[in-house]
């Protein structure tokens, strides 16, 4: 079997790279890593969630907003947060347009976001009694 220890980067392509970096690091408080060129254009932003953990950015997507939720593809990013109501008041002071924090079916809380082109991101603070949180304990024969 694989060992993976981790989902290293999601990638998603983007129609206007400065509207983009101004949301994931101006608003979410994502930083810069680097910047990749190729054939003396931009290639991809590199953002850092964690030190391990990354957001891919390619520039100059084709379209105007991400597929919808139930096409075939990627569907959303979900970032954990430790507090979801402080997550809440924080994207309420820079002004992103945020969901209504509900307990999910799985126990923990969520909210949603998108970003300028219409990528979906969950933001969950998981619930030490999740489901997510119940599964791990079996596995692990806790």
């Amino acid at each position: 079997m694989l060992t993976v220890s981790a989902i290293a980067h999601v990638a998603i392509r983007v129609k206007d790279i400065e509207r983009t970096l101004d949301f994931y690091i101006n608003k979410l408080g994502f930083a810069e890593m680097l910047r990749l060129d190729r054939d003396g254009r931009l290639w991809l932003v590199y953002l850092r969630i964690t030190d391990d953990q990354y957001l891919e950015v390619f520039p100059e997507g084709e379209g105007e907003r991400a597929s919808e939720r139930e096409a075939v593809g990627f569907n959303h990013m979900c970032l954990q947060v430790p507090d979801i109501e402080q997550t809440v008041r924080e994207l309420n002071a820079v002004g992103v347009e945020i969901r209504p924090k509900v307990q999910g079916a799985d126990g923990n809380w969520q909210t949603w976001i998108e970003d300028p082109d219409g990528h979906r991101i969950e933001l969950m603070q998981m619930a030490e009694n999740s489901m997510q949180a119940q599964a791990v304990a079996r596995i692990k024969g806790q």
